[in-house]
């Protein structure tokens, strides 16, 4: 990557001899993604952004001639919420990102953005675009909610429900840059649940789109319609990358948020959520599809060609749906009370917050049993004909939490064992760096499957190497490789 933070290479907004075609858009943002490593922000390699995270990288751009960036507000608990503003056109476009507290993914997206702008590629379409338009970033708009990695603000409440009584700062601030820049277009950025999937496809719902209602009759003016519009210009660059994971967020009106709101009020607003993409946890891959969608909508915007699309094509996109499960398994023979059952599960890892380095850990829960069969999974195994047996507690209790390390893990399973007692646990510890659980001297296995249990237990069927499951992660138990064994287990007191 070109040093785009010191040298911050903007060249002069003066109107190119060579004009470059806005015609030629759809090829020109494929040949800019190409190069999207080049601009992607490297301070930046987890959702789990704060304000000080964010503080740095603003104040890079304050004497940069070409971005103005100003102050527009302050937190409950002070701190500062900044508007970043570059280009001469006519045409608004305001981006606001991290209204909820742990939804980063676009944050990150917007610093990206801001590099391509300051790198030298693509120079004459650069200049081309910032002087049809002018861009508006708020990066981090509930940087309270941020320091906790929380989706409320410090008040408590929610900021999107906030758009009619504007009780806290950072919904009066978002109202007034609103009003004041009268922007053309909003895109109100956002993350979902990575559970959520195209709707009839076992495909996650990697982003959704959505152009607010204005109204309970859901109409459809022209301030709406343009943003279903640019939703349709973004979904066809999108689908060459993600086919089939893109989704429609349902369109109720709902009369406090500030996106039904803010397209009543007069801008084309777009709501883009970001939801899940396998194995990508820190949303790394999710961000560069962000980045995709939002350039291609800024050169839309600029060139307006958006005004082709048809209605029909943003009716078309799929709904979101619910039916995803982290882990998948069928068809599973349950013993209970002298009778035999065939079982799905459908697993989830819950993230929970963790003290110290560790910023979170997974708890392993069974979000649901029974006939999964119109359900999907990130990961889905069929262990038709394999019998769910118990994990064994380790006999051999050991004295405290470093005698563990002896402890050959991949073996333990092999021999049935999901439990290991220890008897001096520390206090306020909820997790282990360890494959296998941590047990007081008095525990007992349950014996039983119920949703909202921890998942945990042997899958075995004679003439078939077995699985393991520990906190809801599977591992296949012949030839297991310690190196592949998840070090994330729970501790039970």
């Amino acid at each position: 990557m070109k040093d785009t933070h010191s040298k911050m290479a903007f060249l002069p907004l003066f109107i190119c001899s060579c004009f470059f075609g806005f015609s030629q858009e759809k090829q020109v943002v494929p040949e800019i993604f190409e190069q999207y490593e080049n601009y992607k922000e490297p301070l930046l390699k987890e959702r789990r952004i704060t304000h000080s995270d964010v503080e740095p990288l603003i104040n890079r751009w304050k004497n940069h001639p070409e971005v103005e960036v100003r102050k527009v507000g302050e937190s409950i608990e002070g701190r500062d919420l900044t508007l970043l503003s570059l280009g001469t056109g006519e045409k608004d476009v305001f981006l606001w990102s991290q209204m909820h507290g742990d939804e980063s993914t676009a944050t990150m997206t917007i610093f990206d953005l801001l590099n391509f702008f300051a790198d030298d590629s693509f120079t004459s379409e650069k200049q081309e675009l910032l002087q049809e338009i002018k861009m508006h970033f708020l990066p981090m708009l509930n940087p309270d909610g941020a320091e906790k990695f929380q989706r409320r603000n410090a008040l408590g409440i929610d900021v999107n429900r906030d758009a009619l009584r504007l009780q806290s700062p950072e919904a009066k601030t978002l109202k007034r840059i609103r009003d004041s820049l009268d922007a053309d277009f909003g895109f109100n950025l956002h993350d979902q649940s990575r559970y959520y999937n195209a709707e009839g496809s076992s495909n996650p719902a990697t982003i959704s789109f959505l152009a607010p209602a204005y109204n309970y009759e859901k109409e459809v003016n022209e301030v709406r319609g343009n943003a279903m519009k640019l939703i349709v210009e973004m979904n066809e660059q999108l689908q060459k990358h993600i086919p089939g994971s893109v989704a429609k967020y349902n369109d109720d009106f709902e009369p406090r948020a500030f996106g039904d709101n803010i397209q009543k009020w007069g801008t084309s607003t777009i709501l883009i959520e970001s939801g899940g993409y396998p194995k990508d946890p820190e949303k790394q891959e999710i961000r560069k599809m962000n980045f995709l969608a939002i350039l291609t909508a800024l050169f839309s915007i600029a060139n307006e060609d958006y005004q082709d699309k048809e209605l029909l094509d943003y009716q078309n996109i799929p709904q979101n749906d619910s039916k995803l499960f982290d882990l998948k398994l069928t068809g599973l023979k349950y013993d209970l009370l002298g009778d035999s059952y065939i079982l799905d599960l459908g697993i989830n890892h819950g993230e929970v917050p963790s003290e110290g380095e560790d910023k979170f850990f997974y708890r392993g829960r069974i979000a649901d049993q029974g006939d999964l069969s119109t359900n999907y999974g990130y990961e889905t195994i069929d262990a038709s004909g394999f019998k769910i047996v118990p994990g064994k507690v380790f006999p051999e209790v050991q004295e405290n939490m470093e005698a563990l390390k002896k402890l050959d893990f991949a073996a333990l399973l092999e021999q049935g064992y999901a439990y290991v007692k220890v008897r001096n646990i520390p206090k306020g510890e909820s997790f282990t760096k360890f494959p296998l659980h941590v047990v007081g001297p008095t525990f007992e296995v349950p014996q039983t499957l119920q949703p909202g249990m921890n998942p945990t237990f042997f899958l075995k069927k004679e003439g078939h190497p077995g699985y393991a499951v520990v906190n809801g992660f599977i591992y296949l138990m012949e030839g297991a490789n310690p190196a592949d064994l998840i070090v994330n287990a729970l501790i039970f007191r």
